[in-house]
């Protein structure tokens, strides 16, 4: 007998959260929303959603100890899932409009505003994907669903060791996913990306 991989949904008053619940059990995943730090702690992977600012939604992480909990996690080489503003927070910092918020610090870099004159960035785009990428297995090629201003622009933002996915929206590069040991972020909305973001989320369960 198969059994699904526990996987806690962490609620810090961030939107977005049902449609990742309802794609991560669709996925195969037995999924907790909650807050409970012991809980999110034990659950065999932690998602990380968001929506919204970069200030706002670190406040609402720190209000119910959730950057301790990714440390934490992180520190174990537990797998922790980041998604949209759930994957900016996992950077040092953030900076929107000149104000620069302190991040969870995960990966070393900055999030900052996107040179495009279109923005939000909206949308479904292809991703660039490295080599020997677990994340994408089975979905090299295919377009995931978009929605920020705000993105890591830089191989610099990042742990050297990890495996940044990128795409353009107009003439600007940023990172679109990123694979770092037991942690995986995506700045796209997996559970907004139909079949492809499905096997994306099968995938990272797989590694649990």
């Amino acid at each position: 007998m198969t059994v699904s991989p526990r996987v806690a949904v962490l609620d810090y008053g961030s939107g977005n959260l049902h449609s990742a619940t309802r794609a991560l059990a669709e996925a195969g995943a037995e999924v907790i929303l909650t807050a409970d730090p012991a809980t999110a702690s034990s659950a065999d992977g932690l998602v990380v959603p968001g929506v919204g600012a970069f200030g706002a939604c670190m406040s609402g992480l720190v209000a119910v100890g959730g950057d301790r909990i990714i440390a934490d996690r992180v520190a174990a080489a537990r797998p922790v899932l980041g998604i949209c503003v759930g994957h900016q927070v996992l950077f040092a910092r953030g900076d929107e409009h000149g104000e620069v918020v302190e991040g969870c610090g995960v990966y070393p870099g900055l999030v900052t505003q996107l040179d495009a004159v279109r923005l939000p960035h909206m949308g479904w785009n292809e991703v660039r994907t490295p080599p020997g990428t677990r994340m994408f297995e089975g979905v090299t090629g295919e377009r995931f669903y978009f929605v920020h201003s705000y993105a890591a622009l830089s191989q610099a933002d990042l742990p050297v060791d990890a495996q940044a996915t990128w795409t353009r929206h107009e003439e600007a590069d940023f990172v679109a996913a990123v694979e770092w040991g037991n942690v995986w972020s995506t700045q796209f909305h997996p559970e907004k990306s139909g079949a492809a973001g499905g096997r994306l989320l099968r995938n990272w369960l797989a590694t649990l």
